[in-house]
């Protein structure tokens, strides 16, 4: 699709309220965007709708070629807002996230416009710091709140981009004068507001008051496992999805009509008061919303970073060389060589393919396209007019081209991804798709004005220190995979033994950014490793715990699906096989793991991923490494000696003993950056002091 039937569709989405099929969306582009080529024979313009429609999730499925718009779905019906305590005593309502997902996602909340009894809502300004503000904005993804705080107007902005690093102590937001309403309703809190969605496209929405004990509480709980049902299918379906927007898009349309109606719960009651299943996870350097305690997979590699629905051939085949570009990213390298006076085509071709990726083919078609767009250009090309933008895509493109440089020596690297930090090619992947994003954006002849060029070169510095800092984490995942000597041996068959084996587990805490990397002796049985756990993560100085032995463990009934437990009568922790490894001895990995096993015999059954329950507060997944029943990796211990217990690599301090879990902590660190009273420092790891501490524990 050419950008114009591609805004064409956008247009046609926004404005579409009722059902339609793909040939009302053809005719809409036709008619908007017409385009020669998509009337000769093999016309491919429905199939490219199809996919970008599809793999945008821009659009809910109801059938083959029958979709529903977003507009369609949610106007006109209603949704719950409760004003906090705060908002009332002060008379206004912060529109923030709360409109999402009625709301048109194009326009900023400040840009809504509020009715009572048929009358527009005056708006105000409020004036606070940023920090006071940003609780408003979460939902649409933590890390984009100051953004929204930024944009809400021209002064916001400039304050925020006068010190990229540092909030600035106060900023003004709009928000709607609600003293009338509340003086006349008698409002109190636990008060509601239905919302009704006037006009999705304008983002236009009509109040009206509820009484907090007017809905009763089975109406409340028949909405609430409307949307249990509707995130958990969002979630298996989509999974992290594009933004926390589509996520909750989603869980509306999975959770169906019920979901989509009341009496109903204020979006924030239930994502922060009433679901225990759901909590903000950290993807990458973004968040989403995910399962409680529970991690959110990493990729292996920057396939699926961009959208794959409607790639050119020339973007297919470099998506299958591992980079994932539109025409629109090549053509600002092109922008970039004439800015540089540098129009080698051999030079622009390497900065787009790096050296690493050796596929001539693919080289030399690209450098077939890339000569055809530069002799394009040249003759409309003025370097002067290109002084304030030239700089910043210089930069931006230098960003894209280590990012795709790294990732393919990562590939290249033979190391088990297990080695690299955590959600190493998500973050990578998000740093390229930002970076090509802002390609895209400086593929123009217009220049924008200055405020918007401030705003992409300090979001490019952010983008570049986390390169840099990803980089450096790489690099030693990499050294410490070197150094700690790892030998590739055939695995002669399941339950074979090895002499001075040792196993490289790597343990993660859910639901946090804490991992720890150990080696143990293959013969370690899942109670001793009970007791690294208990030191790795802290929990050997739980005051609950002192004096306390694990008696012997009796089985229990699975609490999820295709899992099997074991757990002591104290209930102080189990173990559970996360997933079989799929061998030709079917049924031995799903035997129930017992605290006298070893992580010989996980291995023997195929096993590739246990999880290791604390307390029914915390839950640790345990990653073998290559453990794809082909190779082991093996650490030499020498002199005949079992392997040591220890500890080789990790990061973050543990959670403090007292905490129940991953939401217990997040609102802990919450607190402790708001009050700045605790000494509990999140990144401190002492692996020196750590391994003093397992030395404590005899290898078997």
């Amino acid at each position: 699709m050419t950008t114009s039937q591609e805004d064409a569709l956008y247009e046609f989405l926004e404005n579409v309220t009722e059902p339609f099929a793909l040939d009302s969306a053809v005719s809409f582009i036709r008619m908007i965007a017409p385009n020669k080529s998509d009337f000769r024979k093999g016309n491919r313009l429905a199939a490219e709708i199809t996919a970008l429609i599809n793999s945008r999730n821009i659009a809910f499925k109801l059938g083959e070629n029958r979709w529903v718009s977003r507009r369609g779905c949610f106007e006109p019906l209603e949704f719950a807002i409760t004003p906090s305590r705060l908002e009332i005593q002060n008379g206004i309502l912060v529109p923030g996230h709360r409109c999402v997902p009625f709301a048109n996602p194009a326009i900023m909340p400040h840009e809504f416009h509020f009715y009572w009894k048929g009358k527009p809502v005056p708006a105000n300004t409020t004036e606070g710091p940023p920090e006071d503000f940003y609780p408003f904005y979460t939902i649409l993804g933590e890390e984009y709140a100051p953004q929204y705080v930024a944009r809400d107007n021209p002064e916001n902005e400039n304050a925020f981009n006068s010190d990229p690093y540092e909030d600035p102590p106060e900023v003004s937001i709009h928000t709607l004068d609600m003293r009338n309403v509340y003086r006349e309703t008698a409002f109190v809190p636990g008060d509601r507001f239905v919302v009704r969605t006037r006009d999705w496209k304008t983002g236009s929405f009509e109040l009206k008051k509820i009484d907090k004990d007017k809905w009763s509480q089975a109406e409340l709980y028949a909405w609430f496992e409307a949307a249990e049902i509707g995130f958990r299918d969002s979630f298996e379906q989509l999974g992290p999805g594009s933004s926390t927007d589509e996520q909750i898009a989603y869980a509306y349309w999975y959770g169906g009509k019920r979901m989509r109606e009341v009496p109903a719960y204020s979006l924030e009651e239930y994502l922060y008061e009433k679901t225990e299943t759901i909590e903000t996870a950290a993807y990458g350097i973004e968040t989403r919303f995910w399962f409680a305690g529970k991690e959110i997979p990493d990729r292996d590699s920057l396939e699926g970073a961009q959208t794959v629905s409607d790639r050119t051939y020339i973007e297919e085949l470099l998506y299958h060389a591992g980079v994932p570009v539109s025409e629109f990213v090549i053509q600002s390298y092109v922008r970039d060589a004439l800015f540089r006076n540098d129009t080698d085509i051999g030079r622009i071709v390497e900065r787009i393919v790096p050296r690493t990726i050796d596929r001539r083919v693919i080289k030399k078609i690209l450098a077939e396209y890339v000569r055809e767009v530069l002799e394009g250009f040249k003759a409309g090309y003025n370097v002067f007019t290109d002084k304030a933008m030239g700089p910043i895509r210089q930069r931006v493109g230098e960003l894209h081209t280590a990012v795709i440089d790294l990732s393919v020596r990562l590939l290249q690297s033979g190391a088990d991804s297990s080695w690299f930090p955590k959600h190493t090619f998500v973050i990578l992947s998000q740093i390229q798709s930002h970076a090509a994003m802002v390609m895209e954006d400086l593929d123009i002849d217009e220049l924008p004005d200055d405020s918007e060029l401030e705003t992409i070169d300090n979001s490019l510095d952010s983008m570049i220190e986390t390169y840099e800092e990803i980089k450096e984490r790489i690099d030693d995942a990499l050294d410490s995979f070197r150094r700690n000597n790892l030998s590739v041996v055939k695995k002669n068959s399941p339950g074979s033994p090895r002499q001075n084996g040792g196993e490289t587990l790597q343990l993660s805490l859910g639901g946090t950014d804490i991992w720890r990397r150990i080696i143990l002796p293959a013969s370690c049985r899942l109670s001793t490793l009970h007791r690294v756990i208990q030191i790795l993560f802290g929990w050997d100085k739980d005051p609950q715990d002192k004096g306390k032995e694990s008696p012997a463990p009796r089985a229990i009934k699975p609490r999820m699906q295709n899992f099997t437990l074991h757990e002591a009568p104290s209930a102080q922790y189990r173990y559970s096989v996360a997933r079989s490894a799929g061998t030709s001895r079917r049924g031995l990995a799903d035997k129930a793991p017992y605290p006298g096993d070893s992580l010989e015999d996980m291995r023997g059954r195929g096993v590739n991923e246990l999880l290791y329950e604390y307390r029914n507060r915390w839950t640790v997944k345990i990653l073998f490494f290559s453990a794809n029943g082909d190779s082991v990796l093996v650490f030499p211990a020498g002199n005949g000696a079992a392997a040591p217990v220890r500890c080789v690599a990790g990061e973050g301090a543990p959670p403090p003993a007292s905490l129940d879990g991953p939401m217990g902590f997040r609102k802990f660190l919450a607190s402790r950056k708001k009050d700045g009273t605790d000494n509990y420092d999140p990144a401190a790891f002492d692996l020196a002091e750590l391994n003093r501490s397992l030395a404590e524990i005899a290898p078997e």
